[in-house]
Parts: C-alpha cells; structure tokens; sequence
C-alpha cells in the first residue's frame, strides 16, 4: 500500500535562507525602513509572507504591506528564489523513500508558482507527485488550510500521510488536520520549537529520516 509524506519546501528540502533575507532586506529599504539584524530575520523564514511582512513593518496598513511584498516580489522572482540550494542527501532520500513506496508531495506556504520554479531548478520534479503552494493573494497561505485543500484534492485520509516540516506553524497545521508531523533539525527551527509545537518525531539527517519513516 503506497504510504503518502507531505514535504515543506524552505528549511526542509532547499536552504532558502541566503535569497529570502536579501529580498526581505530590499524590500524593506524600498519602503523606507531599516532591516533588523539577521538574527531577528530568521524566524520569518516559513510563515507566510503577508504575515511576516505584517510583523516586520510593524503596521496593519494593508496598501504599506502590499507594497513591501511588491518589492519582495520583485527581486525574489528573478534573482532570490535561486539564492539557494539543496541541503545534501535530498535527493538520495527521496529517491529512496520512492523506491521504498511512498507517494511524494510538496505542500509548502510559498506561492505555488515559485514552488514550482524552484523544484524545476533543482531537477527535483521527478521524486514529486504534486507540488502544492499557496496563491499570490495570499489564499491558502496558512499551513492547516493549505494541508486540508491538499488532503481533499488528492483524495487522502486524515491518518495517512506525515507532514516533514522544520517550524512550529507547519507542526501545528498538520496537527489541526490530524496528521503526524516529523520534525528535521537541519531546517530553521529549533528542537525546542519543534517539540513545543509537538512535533511527533525530530531527525538529524535525512539518512536518519528515511530508515525511520521506511520501516
């Protein structure tokens, strides 16, 4: 019986970090405010962007966040999305997880349409079934939403996938829709925020993940 596993994208397959700061830098600079510390930037490497950009501009105004992540835009669809790479022994785990049965998704916040582009770059559209992202307007943007639209388009029970994330919004939107979530400690989140959040189960390595989960 062929055994689904919803993937993330950024911080789970592909360290997105290098091109998401810069083009949260350029788009902060573009509406005239000063991009905090690095630091500081990281944690909003996952949630979605209209949230982050909230946060960071510290403002409710809704035509100010729109025009950030214009900017945003701008610079991440034609130079930020391939400041990245694929975080090794990817791709050997995920052709091993396809020899050993399971059906593959990518089911990440990231618009679709950049999801897209980025699984093409890195040849990794073979090991896929679907990919599944969010829209440009922000629709299907929050994990536990995007995870049920995924379960219902692809015909799958509650019980039967696992969702292989590396933050604490996506643990909690696959425990809203009664999946089991395996953290991977390679991503952007920590071991406390994956085990706060209630991660099942947290990994090391893909290596590690693959005899786990192909048991």
């Amino acid at each position: 019986m062929s055994r689904p596993l919803f993937f993330d994208l950024d911080g789970t397959l592909t360290d997105s970090r290098p091109g998401i700061l810069a083009c949260m830098r350029f788009a902060l600079n573009a509406v005239g405010r000063q991009p905090p510390p690095e630091e500081a930037l990281l944690r909003f490497i996952g949630p979605p962007t209209h949230q982050a950009f909230r946060e960071l501009l510290g403002s409710d105004d809704v035509a100010l966040n729109t025009r950030a992540i214009a900017h945003y835009r701008e610079r991440f669809s034609t130079l930020g999305m391939f400041e990245n790479s694929v975080y090794p022994g990817v791709p050997v785990g995920l052709a091993r997880l396809r020899e050993l049965g399971f059906r593959l998704f990518v089911v990440t916040s990231k618009p679709e349409v950049y999801a897209n582009r980025i699984i093409d770059h890195f040849q990794l559209r073979g090991f896929f079934e679907h990919v599944h992202g969010s829209e440009l307007n922000g629709a299907r943007s929050q994990k536990g939403e995007l995870i049920q639209h995924v379960l219902t388009r692809e015909g799958l029970t509650q019980a039967a996938p696992w969702m292989i994330v590396d933050r604490e919004h996506d643990v909690r939107g696959a425990k809203h829709n009664g999946l089991r979530s395996a953290g991977v400690l390679w991503g952007y989140g920590s071991r406390e925020e994956l085990e706060r959040a209630g991660a099942d189960v947290l990994f090391e390595t893909m290596p590690e993940l693959v005899d786990t989960l192909g048991i």
